[in-house]
């Protein structure tokens, strides 16, 4: 990537945060900002004159509290709540009679297993086996039968030993697609920074407005790469520095 002169008028950035910002843990409680984070993230913010936002599969109010006091615009749920750059909130229509069967049946196999992890968002139901990966089979015989019969107003989301439900119609790329749809960021070109294939959605929807999919660690597959949250950390930092933006490596 090319140093860029004016980039804080003509680049905008989307953030994924668990495994690009942050380093993944065994639980999503597990892991913790350090008060240098939200001071670049931002400043980094001002530079582009607001024009960054968080993309996670996390709720708003779980980002919201661990980035606090910073409240940077935002979707959460993979894209299935948002909110833009002037606070207003969005959320996707969901059919929460079957949403809460399904989580009913996936409380129950956690209860049965205290190596996994339920992670109720509200809008979607996760299960993490990170801490006993030998449950991985059951978690996808689970949410795969219950996926079939919740039918075609659900889907499957694929994340780093983690698998989720969750309503269609709305997933990382479609969050992008509205912010670019409004100010600060319409009319600039977007990068999207992201470490797994919950990412790819947006990694296509920047690309499709000429801008630059960025992965970090091994597994997404992008022309640009960091190689970890700790570079992608860093990187940030530089963007308020004397260099301005500089590239990833």
């Amino acid at each position: 990537m090319e140093r860029h002169r004016s980039w804080r008028d003509s680049w905008c950035i989307f953030l994924d945060v668990d495994g690009t910002l942050l380093e993944l843990a065994e639980t999503p409680e597990a892991v913790t900002v350090g008060a240098d984070l939200v001071g670049v993230l931002g400043r980094a913010s001002t530079a582009l004159g607001g024009a960054l936002a968080l993309i996670s599969g996390r709720p708003i109010a779980a980002l919201d509290r661990l980035f606090a006091p910073l409240q940077l615009p935002t979707a959460g749920v993979h894209g299935l709540e948002r909110r833009n750059a002037l606070g207003a909130y969005t959320e996707g229509p969901v059919d929460w009679l079957p949403l809460g069967t399904a989580r009913h049946a996936m409380a129950e196999l956690a209860r049965r297993h205290r190596g996994l992890t339920l992670e109720d968002k509200g809008l979607a139901v996760a299960l993490h086996w990170r801490r006993e990966p030998q449950l991985e089979e059951s978690v996808r015989s689970l949410l795969g039968s219950l996926a079939a019969r919740l039918g075609p107003d659900f889907e499957l989301q694929e994340g780093d030993a983690v698998l989720e439900i969750k309503a269609t119609g709305r997933d990382k790329g479609t969050a992008v697609e509205s912010f670019l749809r409004e100010a600060p960021f319409a009319g600039r070109v977007p990068l999207y920074v992201g470490d797994d294939a919950t990412d790819a959605a947006a990694f296509r929807a920047v690309e499709r407005h000429g801008g630059w999919a960025i992965g970090v660690g091994p597994r997404p597959d992008t022309l640009l790469r960091f190689a970890d949250p700790l570079a992608v950390r860093r990187w940030l930092g530089r963007l308020t520095g004397p260099s301005g933006l500089l590239g990833a490596t």
